[in-house]
């Protein structure tokens, strides 16, 4: 794999300047950059200028512990209909394991808000949200934004976006999402995958190229070039959907008769259009990929791009796993005993789970492929157990007419229905120190479901659907899929949307005005939230220096999304498994702010206050404390990455947070989400100025975002000193000073 920065890319060939692309073909430069796929479908959305992007989209698509959050704060900035297809899956909370009957009022909700204001409804276990927007909703030119982080269509010519909630507020009250003309990568694939190796090994591949280096952060990555052609839209879905973990904004392909027929075979041939790369095309970087390079590979806990291949892993395993055990020493702080070298059995790899599932894994080809790997063998009686989870009731369907289902049924695989839970730690939590190989989206730390804080532990690695049949078959040795003869050859899927006609509630443009939302006992609303004052106090609440802090860290995932209709309840785990000590910080600041603003005295309610107050009089500072709004904040180097789940930032609010700061934040939408939270996004270049515990003094903070000049002193208050930092602000939009200033995007639309 190469990596080329500002190239082009033209008729299968890469030139590096534009020199040597006029030397080579006669055309020039200028003008190859609106070339690029996305351009076109940019273009097509946008209200906005050349490079200031104002972009409406097709459709919207939410799941079961985003949705109801979404919807009200709609409600209170007015929303009457669903101005576009807006698909409320039930994918997530599919189980209604947790919290008495909270999981299923939810659902009530949903199917009540579909019914009012217009929208789809997919009830639980008839598809995974991303399964179903393929099937039924993306296509070429089309653009789709999904509170998901995996919203990725782009092997479908289709360009979609993962935010947080609030971004899908604004498309439901006609507003637009705002952002500069982002920058693009191409990947040009070559060849063909090799006998073994499937989507989630070439997904792996690239992640763990470019995801340390940042080489398509928040830029839209294109696939381009002759190799496509040796994909099945199945297997391009499978590379396409985990573009998400190389932390790039958006994705799209090159389309071609195949994806035709894939639309064709799900009864929306009219929506094809051919997207090609016809002329020169400038891209501000490229990446070359030799599909038949690709092995079976591995991301080991606790990243997407801790990768290796498997042949490197086996070949050297008692070094590589010590080296994630160091690593949990670094993520846990030594309050659990991690363990992954007890795995090695005669100098072998045991593994003691695996799972295929959701909108990676569950695909029918992956499906189909572990059956043929499967078939003759079995997953044996031990401790090793494998669960399969397809993404959707039409691929159950033809599980069941091809004899997928029964070939693995009979090989000693539990069959599940449609549901993302073992991507989020609500599905198949794997045992205390067990290992866990999973064609999924994610191995975050925590994100298996374990609680690290209560002295469980256990991991996942992710594999490919192949590589995963391979080690069952071999009763959870690790086994790459490349060294299993099987017939590798796929049956035409064909496609059954009964399930769909027989359940799915579709009723965008039916809106019923007159009917009720059904509202649960756990369905709160969000509670007020205060205009930003002139000048405002923090204090640091955690102080995390992690290299990269994920959004599962932030607000963790699990049993806790039965508690995401519920903001107040739901904030009592943020940072709960980082920074257990972080809630009862915040909640003593909330509890001051509250003071101070019905007129009292906050030293009584929060005595270390008044050596804070002292400290800043003795400076010399000008200061009111009736004015001064007081908040918590947390600092991260790079917090963020990962889901696009607005709770991560929405929590902090909740509590009583006003500010972040960080080196830099790891998502454009972790970012948006604490804007639209009325979160100030601070970054720092002096980390050390300040610690947990300290104070920080904002003089003329409002005044300092509406200048938006890029740096804001700061006074630090520590141990009854007073020190200067400066803090930057750098890239507000018009519209995103607004919503700071006014608290919160729900405030902001109640003014504006």
């Amino acid at each position: 794999m190469k990596l080329y920065n500002k190239a082009y890319y033209y008729d299968g060939n890469i030139y590096s300047g534009e020199e040597e692309l006029f030397a080579a073909t006669g055309i020039k430069a200028e003008g190859c950059d609106k070339n690029t796929l996305s351009y076109r479908i940019l273009a097509d959305h946008n209200k906005g200028s050349e490079d200031k992007l104002r972009l409406r989209f097709d459709a919207m698509a939410s799941h079961d512990i985003t949705y109801v959050g979404i919807i009200q704060t709609a409600r209170a900035g007015g929303l009457e209909s669903f101005p576009v297809p807006y698909v409320l899956t039930n994918c997530h909370n599919s189980l209604c394991a947790v919290g008495g009957t909270i999981n299923e009022d939810d659902h009530v909700f949903g199917l009540s808000a579909a019914k009012k204001y217009g929208g789809i409804y997919v009830p639980p276990h008839i598809a995974v949200i991303h399964q179903y927007m393929r099937e039924c909703f993306a296509a070429p030119g089309k653009m789709i934004l999904g509170s998901d982080s995996h919203t990725r269509y782009g092997a479908l010519g289709c360009m979609a976006i993962g935010e947080g909630g609030p971004e899908l507020v604004k498309q439901l009250l006609c507003r637009t999402y705002d952002i500069d003309r982002p920058e693009k990568v191409a990947i040009v694939l070559k060849g063909a995958p090799r006998h073994g190796v499937g989507p989630q090994d070439v997904a792996l591949a690239i992640i763990g190229k470019v995801f340390e280096s940042g080489f398509v952060k928040n830029k839209v990555i294109e696939f381009v070039g002759e190799g496509i052609s040796s994909l099945s839209v199945d297997y391009r879905n499978g590379i396409d959907v985990m573009t998400t973990e190389t932390t790039c904004l958006s994705s799209v392909w090159e389309t071609d008769g195949k994806v035709k027929e894939y639309l064709a075979k799900h009864g929306r041939a009219d929506e094809y259009k051919e997207m090609k790369i016809e002329k020169p095309a400038y891209y501000d970087g490229l990446i070359e990929l030799d599909l038949s390079e690709v092995e079976s590979m591995i991301a080991l806990p606790f990243h997407p791009a801790n990768v290796y291949t498997v042949k490197e892993l086996i070949a050297n395993p008692a070094d590589i796993l010590r080296k994630c055990e160091e690593d949990a020493k670094s993520i846990f702080g030594g309050r659990v005993d991690y363990k992954l070298t007890d795995k090695l059995v005669n100098g072998k790899l045991n593994v003691q789970q695996g799972v295929i599932a959701g909108c990676a894994g569950g695909i029918y080809e992956n499906l189909h492929a572990a059956a043929r790997i499967l078939e003759g063998g079995t997953t044996g009686s031990g401790a090793f157990s494998l669960s399969v989870y397809p993404a959707s009731q039409p691929v159950y369907l033809e599980m069941i007419k091809s004899g997928v289902l029964k070939t693995l049924a009979e090989c000693g695989a539990v069959i599940k229905t449609a549901f993302c839970g073992p991507c989020f730690g609500a599905g198949d939590v794997p045992a205390n120190g067990a290992l866990s190989i999973r064609h999924s989206t994610r191995n975050f730390p925590n994100r298996e479901g374990s609680k690290p804080g209560e002295g469980q532990i256990s991991s996942v690695a992710l594999m490919d659907a192949r590589s995963i049949a391979a080690s069952a078959r071999n009763g959870g040795v690790l086994t790459p899929a490349t060294e299993i003869d099987y017939d590798d050859t796929v049956p035409e899927y064909s496609y059954d949307g009964s399930a769909y006609a027989s359940r799915v509630y579709s009723g965008y443009g039916k809106a019923d005005k007159g009917s009720e939302l059904v509202y649960g006992p756990n369905i709160a609303d969000w509670p007020e939230i205060q205009a930003l004052p002139e000048d405002m106090l923090y204090k640091v609440a955690a102080y995390i220096t992690d290299p990269v802090t994920t959004t599962d860290e932030l607000i963790p995932s699990g049993e806790t999304s039965s508690y995401r209709s519920n903001p107040e309840r739901l904030s009592q785990f943020a940072l709960s498994r980082k920074v257990p000590e972080y809630v009862g910080r915040a909640k003593e600041i909330r509890a001051a702010e509250k003071a101070r603003l019905s007129g009292g005295d906050v030293t009584e309610v929060l005595p270390e206050l008044l050596n804070v107050y002292n400290a800043i009089k003795a400076a010399g500072i000008d200061f009111s404390k009736k004015a001064t709004g007081i908040a918590s904040l947390v600092y991260a180097n790079k917090p963020g990455d990962g889901s696009a789940r607005e709770q991560a930032a929405s929590c902090q609010r909740v509590l009583g947070g006003g500010a972040n700061i960080a080196l830099e934040y790891a998502t454009k939408r972790y970012r948006s989400n604490l804007i639209n939270w009325g979160m100030v996004p601070f970054t720092t270049y002096a980390p050390a100025d300040f610690a947990c515990g300290d104070y920080l003094l904002v003089k003329g903070i409002r005044k300092g975002i509406e200048n938006a000049d890029g740096e804001i002193k700061a006074y630090v208050i520590s141990g009854g000193k007073v020190s200067e930092t400066t803090l930057t602000l750098p890239k507000l939009t018009e519209d995103e000073k607004r919503i700071i200033l006014e608290g919160c995007l729900i405030n902001y639309y109640r003014k504006y």
